[in-house]
């Protein structure tokens, strides 16, 4: 599929993205605070989307609800038709005004506005992931001809925006990747190299080398494409370095390099860590990754302090595939745990419960649970939700789990087969339950 062959893929489901552009329907009023509100909540929404496609505890149902909340406030806009374009402003603090501004332009093939607004989103780089996003969840038809011109720009940040565009929407752009991936510009070149792996661009295996840049974003998807290209050998290590290390992208390249590694590997990684003791959430999480069983009754004690019991609750159900709410393996919130923000202002810790939304392990039941399932488990063997990491197991975690999971099984899909274009766990609901769908 080339980027020329952007458009005719409407399904059933996307009807509120298939109308064109903004429009005002007969007489309806338009109430200025309405569509303030529409705008809002559509900006604030897409915001919160975007912590809940690497959550723990939502699955691509729960995403499916959210997009429809964000659905139904971007057609509130398109019905008041120029009066939903002012209140829907972009604003140079809110990357999400310029999602919002974005999908409306790009619907209604609005020139002019679209590029104001890819203007405004190079002059300010924070407002771009709203910029992006936007080109990832229109649908494709309303891209005809846009993403050429995006391919073809002399701006070297458009072309990255038309890059971008073609991996989320699973397009090979061709020459223009080719090119991109030796380009001078850095950042168009980490989103070329984000691509070839993104995209299954095997014959552009060798060229994702990390130890041909020295830039941070490069070097990070250099080496995540040549794994999931099939390379384990020096982008394997490096890989590991990157998530070991105080870099951007640590957690996502260090969950990668675990999924890639043998289980001897991994385990040899983890007594590394275990030698320092500000590693342990790392050594906890990666004990789930790796899968063995080995760490289970470790993990299991691990429960019993209230700073970590819900992720080593996480890791438990990553190598043991037990859903804590369904199996009535979960307990109470301890009364006096805290964690994250409080209401004292003389509290300095203003971080987030990095755990949040996670289920309490009961240790009791599920002592008794891992007691009367273990001999279902192999020692040194890498388990991922329940049983061997296989392409038809991995699927079944992409249907039915939750987003950190699903992403885990979506690499789990290009490690098992390299080539195999990695499945977007970001995409709107609608889009990858039609993926999912055609699925076996």
């Amino acid at each position: 599929m080339t980027a020329s062959r952007f458009g005719g893929d409407t399904a059933i489901g996307e009807s509120k993205q298939m109308s064109r552009g903004p429009r005002r329907t007969g007489s309806v009023p338009i109430i200025e605070g309405i569509v303030s509100q529409h705008a809002d909540e559509a900006s604030f929404l897409w915001f919160q989307r975007n912590g809940l496609v690497v959550s723990a505890h939502h699955s691509v149902q729960h995403l499916t609800n959210h997009d429809n909340r964000i659905s139904a406030h971007l057609d509130g806009l398109r019905v008041a038709a120029e009066d939903g374009w002012k209140g829907s402003g972009p604003t140079s603090e809110d990357p999400g005004t310029l999602f919002v501004g974005t999908v409306l332009a790009l619907e209604a093939g609005d020139t002019e506005r679209l590029n104001a607004l890819l203007s405004l989103a190079e002059a300010v780089p924070a407002l771009q992931p709203g910029l992006i996003a936007a080109f990832g969840w229109v649908s494709a038809s309303f891209l005809q001809g846009t993403v050429k011109e995006l391919l073809g720009a002399r701006s070297s940040f458009r072309r990255r925006i038309g890059i971008a565009c073609c991996v989320m929407h699973g397009v090979d752009p061709k020459q223009s990747l080719d090119a991109a991936v030796v380009d001078k510009d850095l950042m168009l070149r980490a989103s070329a190299l984000c691509g070839v792996g993104e995209l299954g661009r095997t014959d552009l295996a060798g060229i994702c080398d990390p130890d041909r840049v020295d830039h941070d974003a490069c070097r990070f998807f250099a080496a995540r494409s040549a794994v999931l290209l099939g390379n384990r050998g020096r982008p394997l290590d490096e890989l590991m370095a990157i998530g070991l290390g105080p870099f951007a992208n640590q957690t996502s390249a260090r969950r990668l390099a675990l999924q890639a590694m043998t289980v001897d590997t991994a385990h040899g990684i983890l007594q590394h860590l275990a030698k320092e003791s500000q590693h342990r959430r790392w050594l906890i999480e990666g004990s789930g990754v790796a899968g063995d069983p080995t760490y289970v009754p470790w993990l299991i004690g691990h429960m019993k302090d209230p700073q970590v019991a819900r992720l080593a609750g996480e890791a438990f159900s990553l190598i043991a595939g037990t859903d804590f709410v369904a199996l009535n393996l979960e307990r109470a919130r301890p009364v006096d745990f805290e964690s994250g923000p409080t209401d004292d202002p003389a509290d300095d810790n203003v971080d987030l419960d990095p755990d949040e939304g996670l289920p309490w392990p009961d240790i009791a039941k599920i002592e008794k649970w891992w007691a009367a399932n273990q001999q279902r488990f192999q020692k040194g063997v890498r388990y991922f939700m329940g049983a061997a990491v296989t392409r038809k197991h991995s699927i079944d975690v992409l249907k039915n789990g939750y987003q950190r999971q699903r992403i885990l099984a979506a690499h789990y899909l290009c490690l098992l087969e390299p080539g195999t274009p990695l499945f977007n766990t970001s995409a709107p609901a609608w889009r990858q339950q039609r993926l999912l769908a055609k699925m076996t």
